[in-house]
């Protein structure tokens, strides 16, 4: 029998992050990112579903029950679930830094309330069935710097208080660890915040494969780098293991992605891991075999489904449907490999 979980989705924030209007790299509406995801056909195989980002221009967050509903109905109508969804949690969105003044964090607790709102409506519509809410602490590495302890407890106490928020509305919140965030930008931070955090039935770790490649390699944290650069393949194995004991019994949502061993960033985005090509020669993982490592047990922890992140693409490979039909297949192999029938 076939296994028919994870449930493969794709991101749609890939249209909007890093994206700025006016430029050659506008940012492409959520009906378009629909369109390329329906599209997208490998054998008869199709998308699951696709995970949203809760902000403009796809969607207002403070938008009435019936747009939300009008929205479901859309990506209802296009044989789509609905899975995990972004909160606003950045300045210059509803949020504010998770390290910074009263207010930022009032504000970041806020874009979580907003969040659990909108994903309500999605679960009482019947578009959505699982999934997760993804969040960061929204503030820089270099900021967290000037006070690492303190700063470190001070995300610590805002995730909790916006855990506390999320629980009351049945949802989980996912820290998807990136090296451009703070607090979170190396594999020991991320798991020393987890554990300080100590929620874990409600608060987890998002694992993305381009960005936790770039935990192994120090990146804004050399002291906790785990591979250097010319390492063999048994090298790369046992740094990976590492890194996938200490933070898979956290992992609730999973990003499959390739890099290249680079970082990147485009418009109002920091740089970080860069996302390439599912086929990209110059590609540093085997997406297939190192999935294995995050999607152990992952049934166990509640995971329904896999997300394809292409943050960062340019817009002509976003806009090229073999882009997808490429991510898809490889979607297809890391179920058939990793994957459970029910």
């Amino acid at each position: 029998m076939p296994n028919t979980f994870p449930k493969l989705h794709n991101a749609m924030w890939p249209g909007l992050v890093g994206k700025e209007a006016g430029t050659d790299h506008p940012p492409i509406s959520l009906d378009r990112m629909l369109e390329l995801t329906v599209g997208a056909n490998v054998n008869g195989q199709k998308f699951d579903g696709v995970d949203l980002f809760l902000f403009h221009p796809h969607l207002d967050p403070d938008a009435s029950d019936d747009a939300i509903k009008a929205m479901a109905d859309k990506i209802a109508s296009k044989g789509l679930n609905v899975g995990s969804v972004v909160a606003p949690v950045w300045p210059g969105t509803v949020g504010g830094s998770a390290m910074g003044s009263t207010t930022d964090r009032a504000n970041f607790v806020l874009a979580v309330k907003k969040a659990c709102r909108i994903a309500k409506i999605l679960n009482n519509h019947g578009v959505r069935k699982y999934g997760i809410i993804r969040i960061d602490s929204a503030d820089s590495p270099s900021h967290w710097d000037a006070d690492p302890q303190g700063n470190t407890k001070k995300i610590a106490a805002t995730f909790r208080e916006a855990a506390i928020v999320a629980a009351a509305h049945g949802e989980r919140l996912a820290a998807e660890g990136e090296i451009c965030w703070a607090g979170m930008h190396s594999w020991r931070d991320m798991l020393n915040l987890l554990e300080l955090v100590d929620m874990p039935g409600t608060v987890g770790f998002q694992a993305d494969q381009a960005h936790t490649y770039l935990y192994l390699l120090g990146y804004n944290a050399e002291q906790h780098a785990l591979l250097k650069k010319g390492y063999t393949q048994a090298e790369f194995d046992a740094a990976y293991g590492k890194m996938t004991d200490a933070l898979r019994p956290w992992t609730i949502d999973f990003h499959v992605a390739q890099n290249d061993g680079t970082v990147h960033g485009t418009g109002g985005h920091d740089s970080t891991g860069r996302h390439c090509p599912a086929d990209d020669p110059n590609g540093k993982l085997d997406i297939v075999q190192t999935a294995g490592y995050w999607l152990k047990d992952a049934a166990s922890r509640g995971i329904r489904h896999i997300c394809w992140d292409g943050c960062m693409f340019p817009n002509a490979m976003l806009e090229n449907q073999q882009t997808w039909n490429t991510i898809l297949a490889t979607m297809i192999k890391v179920r058939d490999a990793h994957g459970w029938a029910a």
